[in-house]
C-alpha cells in the first residue's frame, strides 16, 4: 500500500499546481476569468475549481468582480487580481544610489523612492531603508526582488565589481530586515526577463545583451533565464573579439575585448558614466564620432554573429544606455550580421522597449518565485506606465 504520508504530500502537490494553474489564468485575464472558464481550462471539476478559488481569495490574492455577459443561464462572477493587499518590494542597487519600489499584484507601482549613499554608507543606508519599509508594511510584504549588478545564485553575490562584493550573503540580510523571501537578480538577467515579458507566450531562445559602462548578456528560453551552472551565463564583456592592430587595451588587462570596442565609454569617450541621466546621454551620443560607433557596431556584431548561430534565438535585444545611440547604430549593427551563409538567416535586432519599467524585471522574477505565476503583457506595460 502507498505510504500516508506519501500520499498526503502527493495530494498536496497536486493541489499547490492546480492552484497556481487557477491564479495564472486570473493573472492572464482579471475581470474576465471565471470558476466555469478555470474548471473548462483545467480540466478539474466545478466544485474543485470553486474550492480553489476560495482558497485565493482567502489568502487575498484573487477578489470577486462583477458578474460576466450572460450565456443563456445564471450569469457567473469574474475574478480580478487582489491588488489591495499584497506587495512585492524591488531593490535596485547601484554603486552610489538605489530605486526602491512597491508593487502590487496587478503590477501597479504603487510607492517609490531613490536612496543614495557612498560605498561607505551604502549596507547602512540600505538596511535602514529595508527596515523602514518594513515597518510601514508589515505583513503585506509578499516577497522582494533585488536587481544588482554582478553575478549572483539568488542567495549570495557572487562577485560583483562596481559594488565590491564578493560572496556575500545578502539575501539572507535582507530577510531579517523584512521578514519576507528575498531573491537576487543580476540586472541584465532582469531586462532580459522583463523583455521576455512583452509576450503572452514568448518561444525559443532570446539573447538580450546590455551595453553600458561594461556589457553584459542573457538568454531566455520560452520566457525563462536559461543560466549556465555556475551562474555566469552572458558574461560576455572581455570575450576577444578584435585582433590585430585594431585592437585596444581593456580595462581587464587584455586586448580586443567586446567591450574595448563596443562598450559606452569606448564608443563615446571618457565622458561617458553609468550616472549620466538620458538629457546627458542624449547630448553626449550626439557629438558622438560616427567611426567609434561603426567600430563598435562591428565588434558588436561579430559576437552576435557567433551566438546567434549556436542559439538560432527569435531576436536579439539591445538594453541599457546604448538605446540613445538611436537608429544608425542599430542599421550598423543589422548590416554587419546580415551575410549570407550556408544554413543561417538574418536574426532580428531590435533596441529595448522603452515602455519597460526599471522595476520590473525584479518584481517579476520575484512574483514568479513567491506564486509561480507570471505578468501579462498588457499588465507588464500598464504598470511601467503607472507613477512612481
Amino acid at each position: 500500500m502507498l505510504n500516508t504520508d506519501d500520499a498526503l504530500d502527493t495530494q498536496a502537490s497536486v493541489r499547490r499546481a492546480n492552484l497556481r494553474r487557477a491564479l495564472q489564468l486570473v493573472f492572464r485575464n482579471p475581470g474576465v476569468q471565471t470558476r466555469a472558464g478555470i474548471a473548462r481550462a483545467t480540466g478539474l471539476t466545478a466544485a474543485t475549481a470553486s474550492s480553489l478559488v476560495a482558497e485565493l481569495i482567502e489568502n487575498r490574492l484573487i477578489v470577486e468582480g462583477e458578474q460576466a455577459a450572460s450565456t443563456g443561464g445564471k450569469r457567473a462572477t469574474t475574478l480580478s487580481i487582489d491588488a489591495g493587499h499584497h506587495l512585492i518590494l524591488v531593490v535596485v542597487i547601484q554603486p552610489r544610489h538605489a530605486q526602491l519600489a512597491l508593487v502590487a499584484l496587478d503590477g501597479s507601482e504603487i510607492e517609490g523612492r531613490r536612496l543614495t549613499y557612498s560605498p561607505e554608507t551604502r549596507d547602512a543606508a540600505l538596511d535602514a531603508a529595508l527596515v523602514e519599509i518594513a515597518a510601514a508594511y508589515g505583513d503585506r510584504l509578499l516577497a522582494a526582488g533585488v536587481q544588482l549588478p554582478g553575478t549572483t545564485d539568488g542567495r549570495s553575490v557572487l562577485e560583483s565589481v562596481q559594488l565590491k562584493w564578493d560572496d556575500v550573503p545578502l539575501a539572507a540580510r535582507f530577510e531579517r530586515s523584512i521578514d519576507a523571501p528575498v531573491l537576487l537578480i543580476n540586472d541584465v538577467d532582469a531586462e532580459a526577463i522583463a523583455e521576455a515579458g512583452r509576450e503572452s507566450s514568448p518561444e525559443g531562445y532570446r539573447l538580450f545583451i546590455h551595453i553600458g559602462g561594461g556589457i553584459g548578456a542573457a538568454v531566455t528560453l520560452n520566457g525563462e533565464l536559461a543560466p549556465g551552472p555556475r551562474d555566469r551565463a552572458g558574461e560576455i564583456g572581455h570575450v576577444q573579439v578584435v585582433f590585430g592592430e585594431a585592437a585596444r587595451d581593456c580595462s581587464c588587462g587584455r586586448r580586443g575585448c567586446l567591450e574595448s570596442a563596443s562598450a559606452m565609454g569606448a564608443m563615446l569617450g571618457p565622458d561617458f558614466s553609468d550616472a549620466m541621466d538620458a538629457a546627458e546621454l542624449q547630448v553626449l551620443a550626439a557629438r558622438a564620432d560616427p567611426r567609434q560607433l561603426d567600430e563598435g557596431a562591428r565588434a558588436l556584431a561579430r559576437a552576435v554573429k557567433l551566438i546567434s548561430a549556436l542559439l538560432d534565438p527569435a531576436e536579439v535585444v539591445i538594453g541599457g544606455p546604448a538605446t540613445v545611440l538611436g537608429p544608425r547604430f542599430l542599421e550598423r549593427l543589422r548590416s554587419e550580421t546580415d551575410y549570407a551563409s550556408r544554413g543561417t538567416v538574418q536574426v532580428p535586432i531590435r533596441y529595448a522597449d522603452p515602455r519597460v519599467a526599471l522595476s520590473a524585471g525584479p518584481a517579476q522574477a520575484a512574483l514568479t518565485a513567491a506564486l509561480g505565476v507570471r505578468w501579462s503583457p498588457e499588465q507588464l506595460l500598464a504598470a511601467s506606465a503607472s507613477p512612481s
